[in-house]
């Protein structure tokens, strides 16, 4: 090829690839500023993430005292940043507790 013809479909391939990236929906930002509540003795927890436009659920792994049953995996529903997500916990032995976001 000639060096106008590369040139004129460089030109082609940008203004396409412009056209594209420029009328594509706004990316969504994993929440940030997260933090969780666990509360043992009322039994419950939570996460709040303060910014962000994903969505973000808390997450707690709890053991069962009969070692046959084993792990008791609790999430709470998914929302979106700036508000909580809420969940029942039992009374088995807390493992870990997270916040899981997306977005």
């Amino acid at each position: 090829m000639h060096a106008r013809t590369w040139t004129a479909a460089a030109a082609t391939v940008t203004l396409a690839a412009a056209f594209v990236l420029g009328t594509a929906p706004g990316a969504m930002a994993a929440p940030t500023e997260c933090s969780y509540q666990l509360n043992t003795q009322d039994r419950w927890a939570t996460s709040y993430c303060a910014s962000g436009t994903g969505e973000h659920r808390i997450r707690v792994m709890q053991k069962h005292f009969l070692p046959e049953i084993g792990l008791i995996p609790i999430e709470g529903p998914w929302v979106p940043a700036g508000s909580t997500s809420f969940a029942r916990i039992s009374p088995h032995q807390t493992i870990s507790v997270w916040v899981e976001t997306r977005g």
